[in-house]
């Protein structure tokens, strides 16, 4: 019952760089020695570099592979099938963008992108011998399943441009107007939790490149590092790798195999819907007229099928903020790699043998019992982010260890 997002969101160019600028801290640097053999930088004018790309145009092919260390959903995704089958008249349609990208969060996933210019952007997500597509051209915008051969097509307009794009004098709310003070910005705001210095270089997609090493400083992250391959000459982010202390393969690892800085043919960006395909109008309200359904009603239908706000309240039996009416509000803890994010749902665990067979399972592969001076819960985790749901209803969330969790819930008892 997801509701079908703006199609226009999801395609937009790669900004890999104001990510991790929003969450570095800075370390001035000189470049190792390394192959390709390219003139010394520091980390700072490397920030400097990235933040004064102007890269409009681009085509090629993008390798994503993600590795949560989360177990295998196969028997879970089959306890669900029959109910989606049944609600599939009544859902979104198979061209859903919302649904279709959530397939990148698991596995290896090769993508064609193309861009000229905020007004032209292509995507395409290659699984064999089937594609999915989300084409922006102008005012169109079409999401295209070759597996069922659905289209979905929305007009756009200019009211639809995401928060701090350039307006009409090419400036940015709130935003650093120069590279210059872009990085300035960021040895303001970082503190002393993060290092990051240029790491040697690479070669990326048969283009020389930097390499951008940022780790945390504090124990207890479960963050190694994160490393950005940036184009010498364009300083334009080609690879983004983010790795867990855990070891073993990143956690996400995704960049350009093939990139071509020219500019893509105008045909690139042409869509006419094949023939034979079922073809669904947007509603321009966020969702196809087909499916008909507000926002407001998504979310009452959520709630009636699973309970609380969103519908998350009955899959974690009122374990999301706001899903008890005399819940506490959230609190973060600690700053920087380490901060935790705890909030007092109102309502006591759920119990994991009470749920079907299958979720039962998927629950307590994901999750270890833990004990403590705050009493006793599980944590929920993954290679990334952890969660400590305590018995009587307390959270406590972070890119942080398990034992990091524990100590924040027995020095808060």
């Amino acid at each position: 019952m997801a509701e079908t997002r703006k199609a226009s969101r999801y395609v937009v160019p790669f900004a890999v760089a104001g990510v991790a600028a929003a969450t570095i801290g800075l370390v001035p640097a000189l470049a190792a020695s390394g192959d390709p053999d390219l003139p010394e930088i520091t980390a700072q004018q490397l920030i400097e570099k990235i933040a004064a790309s102007d890269t409009q145009t681009l085509s090629g092919t993008f390798k994503v592979s993600t590795d949560l260390g989360l177990p295998s959903v196969a028997g879970l995704a089959d306890s669900f099938a029959g109910e989606a089958a049944r609600g599939a008249s009544g859902g979104a349609p198979s061209t859903d963008p919302t649904e279709m990208l959530t397939k990148l969060v698991s596995g290896t996933h090769t993508l064609r992108v193309a861009a000229d210019g905020p007004d032209k952007q292509k995507l395409t997500i290659l699984d064999g011998s089937d594609e999915y597509s989300l084409i922006h051209n102008g005012d169109d915008v079409w999401a295209y399943d070759s597996k069922s051969n659905e289209v979905f097509h929305e007009k756009g307009d200019a009211s639809d441009r995401p928060a701090g794009e350039k307006g009409e004098k090419g400036e940015q709310d709130g935003l650093p107007g120069t590279p210059k003070e872009l990085a300035d910005e960021v040895l303001k705001e970082a503190g002393d939790t993060t290092s990051i210095t240029v790491g040697g270089t690479a070669t990326v997609a048969g283009r020389d490149a930097y390499q951008l090493v940022i780790k945390p400083k504090q124990s207890g992250s479960t963050v190694e590092s994160i490393k950005i391959a940036v184009d010498a000459k364009t300083g334009t982010p080609l690879k983004f790798t983010l790795a867990s202390v855990e070891g073993g393969k990143p956690v996400l690892d995704a960049g350009f195999t093939k990139v071509d800085f020219g500019k893509p043919s105008a045909s690139t960006f042409d869509f006419k819907a094949p023939k034979g395909a079922k073809v669904t109008e947007g509603t321009g309200e966020g969702g196809p007229a087909e499916h008909g359904k507000s926002p407001e009603d998504v979310e009452k239908d959520l709630e009636k099928e699973f309970g609380g706000p969103g519908g998350l309240g009955g899959l974690f039996g009122g374990a999301v903020p706001g899903a008890a009416a005399d819940g506490e509000g959230m609190n973060v803890i600690g700053e920087g790699w380490t901060a935790i994010a705890t909030f007092d749902t109102g309502a006591k665990a759920p119990k994991t043998d009470e749920a079907p067979k299958e979720v039962q399972g998927f629950l307590d592969s994901l999750g270890d019992e833990v004990n403590g001076k705050f009493g006793s819960g599980t944590v929920f985790k993954t290679k990334i982010v952890n969660a400590l749901m305590t018995d009587d209803g307390k959270v406590y969330v972070g890119a942080v260890t398990k034992q990091a969790l524990v100590d924040a819930a027995n020095a808060a008892k």
